[in-house]
């Protein structure tokens, strides 16, 4: 038991960084919650007195695993989770230590994540995992079982890819808060039509562990059940700056209960995250808006 205690402090040292690498590969915090997770079985089920650096080892397997979860998605032309999501895994600077810092000066922004979207799996990963964590290629070539000369050239056209696009988000953050604000308006009405128009036809709902267990579904596909989920309520869901991106959140008692992630896609939905983790929650810069 004492070893189990020791080596799940020496994960929890990690955890962040792990974290961040995770979000950044699949754009998603359930997901990154999950290849995380993940990596921690395997410490466990691992002989960890052979591994020389903790560290290392722990990323090399988050990004194995967030690979293998990125190359599925993309087999199942699944849209990410996360691809019009706030940086959620850190708070505001005021707030955040020096770790969370360090994470913060090299956040992914919304723009961004939609064109790493954009990229292969393996272009993703090996941008990730060397423009932003400074992982040497010689490292990343095992993960995408390449050659490391292979896997430069792979993380150069990513960042031609990246550096080409526009990542001014001005115009799609304008057109999101108008589409958050006509789904909350139309759920509250009671007008399925409106919330239909707003919805893709292949809009999924996703709840995160601390909505399932107020009675939520993990998850519903399809414009016709998720119209049916929201259809005259979110009565007492407001409009919200979830970390500068439009979101809406439920608040009780003078604190948020559950915040509302939207994907959009071609200016349809295609996507809400439901997250109501005490310690996710705690970590976001939240505004109410008007509305």
């Amino acid at each position: 038991m004492e070893t189990h205690d020791w080596l799940a402090e020496r994960f929890e040292e990690h955890r962040t960084h792990l974290r961040a690498v995770a979000y950044r590969i699949l754009g998603s915090i359930s997901d990154a919650d999950d290849a995380v997770q993940e990596a921690w079985l395997r410490l466990a089920r691992s002989d960890s007195s052979q591994v020389e650096n903790l560290g290392g080892w722990l990323t090399t397997v988050v990004a194995r695993v967030s690979l293998n979860m990125l190359q599925s998605r993309k087999t199942r032309r699944e849209d990410p989770a996360g691809s019009n999501l706030p940086e959620e895994i850190a708070g505001s600077a005021e707030r955040a230590g020096p770790e969370h810092q360090a994470v913060l000066a090299d956040s992914v922004g919304l723009a961004l994540l939609v064109v790493l979207d954009t990229l292969t799996p393996a272009e993703r990963l090996a941008f990730v995992l060397h423009d932003m964590f400074a992982m040497p290629f010689e490292e990343i070539a095992p993960i995408v079982e390449r050659s490391p000369a292979a896997t430069r050239q792979l993380a150069s056209r990513a960042r031609r890819r990246v550096q080409g696009a526009d990542t001014t988000p001005d115009a799609d953050l304008t057109r999101r808060r108008e589409v958050v604000q006509a789904f909350l308006a139309a759920s509250r009405d009671g007008d399925l039509g409106a919330l239909v128009a707003v919805l893709d036809p292949d809009v999924v709902v996703r709840a995160d562990q601390a909505v399932v267990r107020t009675g939520a579904e993990p998850e519903v596909r399809g414009v016709d059940a998720v119209a049916a989920i929201f259809l005259g309520r979110a009565k007492a869901a407001r409009l919200a700056l979830i970390n500068g991106v439009t979101g809406m959140v439920w608040a009780a008692g003078g604190r948020p209960r559950v915040i509302f992630n939207f994907t959009l896609t071609g200016g349809k939905i295609t996507a809400i995250d439901l997250v109501g983790d005490p310690g996710t929650l705690e970590q976001l810069d939240l505004v109410t808006l008007p509305g």
